[in-house]
């Protein structure tokens, strides 16, 4: 049995390349639709690792306290959201005291109102990420190490020092022929002295993606800006006490901002985790919708496998009727009509990896981006190419099976 389908398969693949043109063009709706699963699935691989890696430059067991609901929202933010309270100093301070599980916490201001720009007499940088942070915001945030220089100190921030941090993307704009540690730069018109370079986060991608951080010490900016007022905070809990930290800090800010007892919450606290589950959540409906749609070309492409095969069997009628008239059966018939349309089918599925992997490695090459095309995803379009060639050659297989030999022999 196995030599006969050996046999068959031979024939089937001598018959492929002897119509190139016409298997190619059979295929093709075939190659899109298994292209399309097996770049979905690399984009998708490629994506979860770098919002892994971005999620892990934020600290372990940490979250993030904001007045606004995090996460994506489309158009303006709902009424009672912007006209929550903004929060403060103090609550950050209470929880730090109150909380048992909560082992550190950072508060940082901005002004999103005001648009800042740094500059120097050789560069100048716009809508830079501008926060007034605390010395320990390096600590609880991760992604927030010294690459050159310092960072700020508890003395800079007691006295209010004009000193600043550019983030590592910003500093080469502004000193473009050396280091950019002890020299003076604008903000907003006012001078200060850099005293270090922010790393970049791991995991940051694209041309656009850059560093525009700017940090200076909280009671600076609290001292420049006086109208500031949007605090956000940033807690590092025990290891495995994230969510007590998150219950008892939901706790404390709810007494503090008299949230009733069965009100909504005025302010968000948001872990790394649930930042990871959203992302699966909007990925998990993109690779729903686009697998749907290389299933409409799967079919398309199989319908047309379906055609050709019939019209196969259409030329190949006295080829199929000597072969019965010398003792071949209707199943070794069935298997060679079968084998022919699994192996044109599983040739695009060959192709379309070819195809997907060249692309791929544009995209890592070009974007210096990790993803790859998983050994599960190449595997399962195989399998779907060549099922597809299984399944719409059964009818062409068994309309060759049924053909009569006394017929067969006798059609021109």
């Amino acid at each position: 049995m196995a030599q006969q389908h050996g046999e068959n398969l031979r024939q089937a693949m001598d018959t492929l390349r002897a119509h190139k043109l016409r298997s190619f063009l059979t295929v093709f709706g075939v190659v899109l639709g298994v292209s399309v699963i097996m770049l979905v699935a690399a984009l998708i691989t490629g994506f979860d690792q770098q919002v892994q890696e971005s999620i892990k430059q934020y600290g372990a067991d940490t979250a993030f306290v904001s007045r606004f609901d995090q996460g994506p929202h489309n158009g303006r933010r709902p009424k009672d959201e912007r006209e929550r309270k903004p929060l403060t100093l103090e609550d950050g301070q209470a929880i730090k005291e109150l909380c048992p599980a909560v082992k550190d916490l950072t508060v940082f201001i901005n002004w999103w109102e005001q648009q800042h720009s740094v500059r120097t007499k050789d560069g100048e940088v716009t809508a830079i990420d501008f926060r007034g942070v605390q010395p320990n915001f390096g600590q609880v945030y991760a992604n927030a190490a010294t690459l050159a220089g310092r960072f700020i100190s508890e003395g800079d921030d007691l006295h209010r020092e004009k000193v600043v941090m550019l983030g590592e993307n910003a500093a080469p704009v502004l000193f473009p022929n050396g280091s950019a540690v002890g020299k003076d730069v604008m903000i907003d018109g006012s001078t200060f002295r850099v005293i270090g370079i922010v790393e970049k986060p791991k995991g940051m991608f694209g041309q656009d993606d850059e560093d525009r951080r700017v940090l200076i010490p909280y009671s600076t900016f609290r001292k420049i800006y006086p109208g500031a007022y949007e605090h956000n905070i940033r807690f590092q809990a025990y290891p495995n006490l994230l969510d007590q930290a998150v219950d008892q800090a939901t706790e404390v800010l709810r007494r503090r901002r008299n949230v009733p007892y069965n009100g909504k919450n005025t302010f968000s606290i948001q872990t790394s985790q649930q930042i990871v589950d959203e992302f699966h959540s909007i990925l998990g409906m993109v690779a729903l919708a686009t697998f749907v749609l290389s299933g409409i070309g799967l079919l398309i492409g199989g319908v047309g496998v379906m055609n050709i095969m019939l019209v196969s069997v259409t030329e190949r009628t006295r080829e199929i009727g000597i072969r019965k008239a010398i003792g071949a059966k209707s199943g070794d018939i069935t298997w060679q009509f079968l084998l022919e349309a699994m192996a044109l089918t599983g040739v695009g599925g060959v192709l379309a990896l070819v195809l997907v992997n060249g692309l791929v490695l544009l995209v890592r090459v070009g974007l210096k981006w990790p993803g790859s095309v998983p050994v599960w995803a190449a595997a399962t379009g195989i399998v779907v190419s060549v099922c597809v060639g299984l399944v719409f050659g059964v009818w062409p297989a068994m309309k060759a099976a049924k053909l009569d030999p006394v017929e067969a022999l006798r059609y021109e």
